[in-house]
């Protein structure tokens, strides 16, 4: 995880500019470089760097003597750049993953290289030789990336919108900012007068297809068939090697553990592969509540089953409270159930890198979208309907859960890896029909679950555990975290603020007074921006006026 950030065809002054690339100085507190473009007075790239490969070489841009012609500035990890580089017989000169980038450019072009990609990453690659810029996104938006384009030929990007407001240009009013679009490349020419301009957008990968760089996978043959056991064992074969993976790094491992399904089986197959690895380390889980709450009391029963050194982060009503404001301006949205579900993520994040030597950092994002975990999906109409929206969710991980692991982990310098949402994993998943993914017997993500029933991974009882609503887990049985924040919301939002919140908020007026106190503190740190979330995330089906599963029949807590 680090923090990337470029300019293209600006008139200003560059180290004045610089100033902007440091307000995202959290993602990389290790070394930072800003660097001008040789023979080109108008580029610059700013890099802010968490070593976790090559500590020697890993500084960018990245630049290598085969291709002098060409910088790269990344953050991500690249999976598969060995696999890669053997097919190809690519020569590398740093032990920095992305430098397959560079090679695979030059052999294949743009398109081509980002569709070859197994990881996540975002990227901008300078063509000084053809005066090309390019942009890519890897297919889920695990890794975050900003667009600047001005109508006069100044291109900015940035790992967060934070660090491409108010950069100095010609233009008077401001030019929008907006996320790049996951599973894109962009295409722009640099002119002969520096400025810039888009020339084509690729959508190189859809998430549902089979992606091309599974022919160079190293994981065991699937097996052919829909026939119930084949489906379950392909499920754990290929879970087990998106997590095996992911364990590339030379910086110490740790896992964020909940106490319910997803974690804990990342945690459990986690801990089973660096053993199998010989790590010179032992696995670290962390967990966060408040006194007595149903995911701490779970979290340490998974933790004592599968022998991790595990960490009980305690927080109270206060603390979380104090904690909105800046996790707000973290992660640079106002939705309701983002901020809502983030507080306990960005204090347990701050904790692994205050007390604990732990950088990178796995968690179970993306399976409930997935594996249509969301409680509303009992409701769904159809298994059609319910695979449909579970597409929808993934398309939009980007603009929620995703974006909220990504900031709350980054904001304290920590790497985030997900191995739920490996291209090869739900790729398969997806493939399969919709009937056998939908809940079942009352159950959701009955597949995943009976997938590794017949296992020793997790307790029994953990993984048939009802999925908990997030205010419910997270704080004390006597008052959840949901009921907390209503209270005290309740002071700071009269009726005739929230009666009036489509006058003074006209774009995604705030519904309820909790979205309207939230859309208050993100209008202080970025005024006229909240075109950035194009709509709150929802449960469909219900008619929902709020995101909590708590408005939901079926929801059962185990308070």
């Amino acid at each position: 995880m680090c923090g990337i950030w470029a300019l293209f065809g600006s008139d200003e002054c560059l180290s004045v500019q610089c100033l902007s690339a440091m307000k995202i100085a959290h993602r990389g507190p290790d070394a930072f470089r800003f660097e001008n473009v040789n023979g080109f007075t108008n580029c610059c790239f700013g890099f802010h760097r968490l070593a976790i490969v090559d500590q020697l070489y890993g500084m960018q841009p990245l630049r290598i003597k085969k291709f002098p012609y060409l910088w790269l500035c990344y953050n991500g990890e690249i999976y598969n750049y060995k696999q890669l580089g053997k097919h190809f017989g690519f020569d590398y000169q740093t032990l920095v993953d992305g430098e397959v980038i560079l090679h695979l450019y030059n052999k294949h072009g743009i398109e081509q290289t980002a569709a070859l990609l197994d990881g996540v990453f975002a990227f901008t690659l300078l063509d000084t030789a053809n005066r090309k810029v390019f942009l890519g996104r890897d297919s889920y938006g695990v890794r975050p990336l900003f667009k600047l384009l001005t109508d006069d030929g100044f291109l900015a990007i940035c790992s967060e919108a934070k660090g491409l407001i108010n950069l100095k240009h010609s233009m008077t009013s401001s030019p929008k900012i907006e996320p790049f679009p996951p599973g894109h490349c962009e295409v722009f020419d640099l002119k002969l007068n520096g400025k810039v301009a888009s020339v084509e957008i690729i959508k190189f990968r859809n998430f549902k297809d089979e992606p091309q760089h599974a022919a160079y996978d190293s994981v065991e043959k699937l097996q052919a068939g829909l026939d119930r056991e084949t489906v379950k064992r392909n499920i754990c074969l290929l879970f087990e090697n998106a997590v095996r993976k992911r364990l590339m790094a030379h910086r110490r491992i740790g896992c964020l553990l909940s106490g319910g399904l997803d974690s804990s089986l990342v945690a459990a197959t986690l801990l089973k592969l660096m053993k199998e690895n010989n790590l010179p380390y032992h696995l670290q889980t962390f967990a966060i509540g408040m006194e007595d709450s149903p995911d701490l009391q779970a979290a340490r029963k998974v933790a004592n089953h599968i022998g991790s050194e595990h960490h009980e982060v305690i927080f109270d009503a206060e603390e979380g409270i104090q904690a909105v404001d800046e996790v707000i301006f973290s992660l640079e949205t106002y939705d309701i159930t983002t901020v809502r579900a983030s507080v306990g993520m960005y204090l347990i994040s701050k904790y692994i890198r205050k007390k604990t030597n732990s950088v990178v950092i796995f968690s179970g994002e993306g399976s409930d979208e997935l594996t249509q975990g969301y409680i509303y999906f009992h409701k769904a109409p159809s298994a059609e309907a319910a695979a449909e929206d579970s597409d929808r969710l993934l398309r939009e991980l980007y603009l929620f859960d995703v974006l909220r692991a990504d900031r709350t982990t980054a904001a304290h310098g920590l790497e985030l890896r997900v191995p739920f949402l490996d291209h090869r994993f739900t790729a398969y998943y997806l493939s399969l029909p919709p009937e056998l993914r939908m809940p079942k017997n009352g159950v959701e993500k009955y597949l995943l679950r009976e997938a590794f029933e017949s296992s020793d991974l997790i307790p029994k009882d953990i993984l048939w555990r009802p999925k908990e609503a997030f205010s419910d887990g997270l704080t004390s049985i006597k008052k959840s975290w949901f009921s907390i924040l209503q209270e005290h919301i309740e002071q700071q939002v009269d009726d005739m603020m929230l009666e009036k919140s489509a006058e003074k908020f006209p774009f995604n007026s705030p519904k309820t007074k909790e979205g309207y106190f939230y859309r208050q503190i993100f209008e202080k740190y970025y005024p006229g921006r909240a075109d950035w979330l194009t709509h709150y995330w929802m449960p469909r089906w219900i008619h929902a006026t709020d995101p909590s599963a708590r408005t939901l029949t079926h929801y059962k807590s185990d308070a």
